[in-house]
């Protein structure tokens, strides 16, 4: 199999060893407590989408800390109780938009997507970070894992869950999250950080291994951290202290639901040992699903795989 990286069988092996500060899951615990714990004040606005069977909303929800964060949702106009699918987006992207998640609402699926804080959607990023940063979101906050923006993301993605669950017309014993890239590393860490889904399905996840993404990536957001670095060279131990915190290398043996992976052996964005690395550490089970010819994308096969697997946990 060809790869820009490690052969496939050294990309089998790879596992990094964890590299948690001492307050890690202190500092975790207290995060996702103080997510669950703010109200939502969640408002669902509806919209007009000419699409039988299916009702559409917006969807504002308080962000962690402060700020309005935005989204989609689409339920079945049935009356019952439903699976639900939580979808988060790639980098710089915005959440799905109503006709993405059609196919599931149509097959009996409530889908709940996020706008990332600050990002190319409607979300407020209403937190103020201490002082500047490198071009991008990558570095903002970044001299401190409370000040982090990461840390802001994964709490407002675990809302987002919170949200989708509390819902009367979803059944919060299935639920899926799922996500594209940044949407991927997203997922996993929700997946880590609270057992509510079912199933997880990471694709080319971001957000794992960043001392080897940032060393080898040929393009996209890993390379903001070098970027930053380069201009401040003596925080690069408080720099690596605080993603840590925040990477899917510390907090994926935490995971506890099946997870399904997507990873493609061309991939300069989101290197394929990178993804390695986070899987290696699931304790539960897992699959991974392999492209070798494919780069930072989701191939037409993966998406009907991700399809069947929804509907196995819709027809349960």
């Amino acid at each position: 199999m060809p790869s820009i990286d490690m052969p496939i069988e050294q990309l089998r092996q790879y596992k990094p060893s964890q590299y948690r500060e001492p307050d890690f899951e202190d500092f975790w615990d207290s995060t996702a407590a103080d997510a669950r714990r703010q109200p939502l004040n969640a408002e669902l606005i509806p919209y007009n989408l000419p699409a039988r069977g299916v009702e559409c909303y917006a969807v504002r929800y308080d962000g962690f800390g402060g700020g309005r964060i935005a989204g989609w949702y689409l339920r079945p106009a049935s009356v019952g109780r439903f699976p639900g699918v939580c979808v988060y987006h790639g980098y710089s992207g915005r959440a799905s938009r109503p006709l993405e998640s059609l196919h599931l609402a149509a097959q009996g699926v409530c889908v709940l997507s996020m706008d990332c804080r600050g990002q190319n959607g409607q979300s407020q990023d209403a937190n103020i970070y201490p002082e500047g940063h490198y071009l991008g979101w990558m570095t903002m906050g970044i001299r401190d894992p409370r000040t982090y923006v990461y840390r802001y993301v994964y709490a407002d993605a675990l809302r987002a869950l919170e949200l989708l669950a509390g819902r009367e017309e979803v059944d919060a014993d299935r639920l899926v999250v799922t996500g594209l890239s940044q949407g991927g590393g997203i997922s996993m860490a929700v997946s880590a950080l609270s057992d509510r889904p079912a199933l997880s399905l990471p694709d080319v996840p971001y957000l794992c291994d960043f001392r080897r993404g940032m060393s080898i990536a040929q393009a996209g957001p890993y390379l903001e951290i070098p970027g930053f670095l380069q201009a401040h060279p003596h925080l690069y131990e408080q720099t690596i202290r605080t993603l840590s915190y925040f990477d899917n290398v510390n907090l994926a043996s935490w995971v506890r639901c099946r997870t399904v992976v997507l990873n493609c052996l061309w991939d300069d964005v989101c290197p394929p040992s990178t993804v390695f690395a986070a899987y290696n550490h699931i304790t539960s089970e897992k699959q991974m699903e392999v492209y070798p010819f494919h780069k930072h994308e989701v191939p037409y096969e993966h998406e009907e795989t991700k399809f069947r697997l929804i509907m196995d946990i819709a027809d349960e």
